[in-house]
C-alpha cells in the first residue's frame, strides 16, 4: 500500500489520476465537529477527511475522544455542532445503503445462537450481502460455525465481530480495537484480510492501542488528544514531527542521573542500572556534551523515535501546552 502524502495537522488530498480526471470524492468528512457530555467536552472542533483506499489508524490516550468520534461517524451519536458526511450523505443514510461496516467494542453478541446462524442473519440483512460461507472463511471462523456464540473465547468473539462488519460489500470498514484478545497469529491473519479489503478499493479506519500495528499497517495516522486532532500524517511524518532522536548507551560504575539531567537538548531521560536512554532534539549536541562531561559511553546507539515514542512525545507536549493555557 502506498502512503498518501500529508502534513501534520492537515488532511492529505488525493493525487489526481494520471488521466487528468478529478480526484476521488471523500469517503468521510468531519467539519468543525463538537460533542459534549454534560461538562465534559469529548470532541472539539474536529475536522478531517478520509479518501478511498486509505488505511487510517486513530490513536490517542484513554479519554482522547476516539470512541466518541467513531460513534459520531456511525450515526450512533449526533454532534452538538458541525457536520459529518459519509459518501456525501448523512452517516445514517450511508449505513442504510450498506456502504459502511463496523466492528465495535461496545454491544454484546446474540447468545444461544450458533456462529453460522448469526453470520447468516447479518448477511441476510445487508443490502449488498456476501455469501455467509465466504464471510466466515475470510474471518477464519468456518471451523467454529456450529459453536454457540456464548461459548467463544475473546479472540473468537473478535473474529465473529469482524465477520459481521464484512457481511456485505461495504466501502468503508470502521474498527474499534479490532485485535484485542487475539494471539499473534490471529492478528497477522486479521490484518492480511484487511489488506485484501483495501486492495479492493475499500477504506479502513481503525482505533487501536497497539501502536506497532498502526506503524506497520496504516497509510495514515490521526492522533487525538483531549478531543482535538493534534497530528495527521503518515507514520514517518508523525515520527519526524516529534523532532527527537533516541540515544542509548551504557556507562561503567555509578550513573549520576543529576549530571545527565544537565545535558543540552534533553527531551527525556531514563536510567536503568548502567543503561542510559535519552530522547534529544539535537543528538549531535547532546552526545558532544556527554563526552565533554568526561563520560565514555559503551554500546552507543542513536536512532529515530518509534511511533510509540513519537506518540508519547506529541501527547506530552500537547498536555503541557493545555496546562500552560489554563
Amino acid at each position: 500500500m502506498t502512503a498518501p502524502a500529508a502534513k501534520s495537522g492537515t488532511a492529505p488530498r488525493p493525487a489526481a489520476p494520471a488521466d487528468g480526471a478529478a480526484p476521488a470524492a471523500p469517503v468521510v468528512a468531519f467539519s468543525g465537529v463538537d460533542k459534549s457530555f454534560g461538562p465534559v467536552r469529548a470532541v472539539t472542533d474536529l475536522s478531517l477527511t478520509l479518501y478511498p483506499g486509505e488505511t487510517v489508524a486513530l490513536l490517542g490516550p484513554n479519554g482522547a475522544g476516539k470512541s466518541t468520534a467513531l460513534d459520531l461517524l456511525l450515526g450512533l451519536k449526533n454532534p452538538d455542532r458541525g457536520g459529518i458526511e459519509v459518501f456525501g450523505r448523512s452517516p445514517t443514510q450511508a449505513i442504510a445503503a450498506g456502504r459502511v461496516g463496523a466492528m465495535l467494542q461496545s454491544g454484546g453478541l446474540m447468545e444461544e445462537v450458533t456462529v453460522r446462524e448469526l453470520v447468516g442473519l447479518a448477511c441476510d440483512l445487508h443490502p449488498r450481502r456476501h455469501p455467509p460461507a465466504d464471510v466466515m472463511a475470510a474471518a477464519g471462523i468456518t471451523e467454529i460455525g456450529d459453536r454457540k456464540v456464548n461459548k467463544l473465547s475473546g479472540g473468537q468473539e473478535q473474529r465473529v465481530r469482524f465477520a459481521l462488519a464484512t457481511a456485505g460489500a461495504n466501502d468503508l470498514i470502521v474498527l474499534d480495537e479490532p485485535t484485542t484478545g487475539m494471539d499473534v497469529s490471529a492478528r497477522q491473519a486479521f490484518w492480511a484480510t484487511m489488506r485484501a479489503q483495501v486492495d479492493q478499493g475499500r477504506t479502513v479506519l481503525f482505533a487501536t492501542h497497539y501502536l506497532e500495528e498502526a506503524d506497520a499497517i496504516a497509510d495514515r495516522v490521526l492522533v487525538l488528544h483531549q478531543g482535538r486532532l493534534i497530528a495527521d500524517g503518515t507514520a514517518a511524518e508523525i515520527k519526524a514531527r516529534a523532532g527527537a532522536r533516541r540515544i542509548t548507551f551504557d556507562l561503567e560504575g555509578a550513573v549520576d542521573t543529576d549530571l545527565l539531567g544537565t545535558l543540552p537538548h534533553l527531551v527525556g531521560l531514563d536510567v536503568t542500572g548502567p543503561t542510559v536512554r535519552i530522547r534529544s532534539d539535537d543528538a549531535d549536541a547532546t552526545m558532544h556534551a556527554v563526552y565533554g562531561l568526561g563520560l565514555y559511553p559503551r554500546n552507543l546507539e542513536v536512532s529515530g523515535l518509534g511511533l510509540e515514542q513519537a506518540f508519547l512525545a506529541i501527547t506530552d507536549a500537547a498536555t503541557a501546552e493545555e496546562a500552560g493555557n489554563r
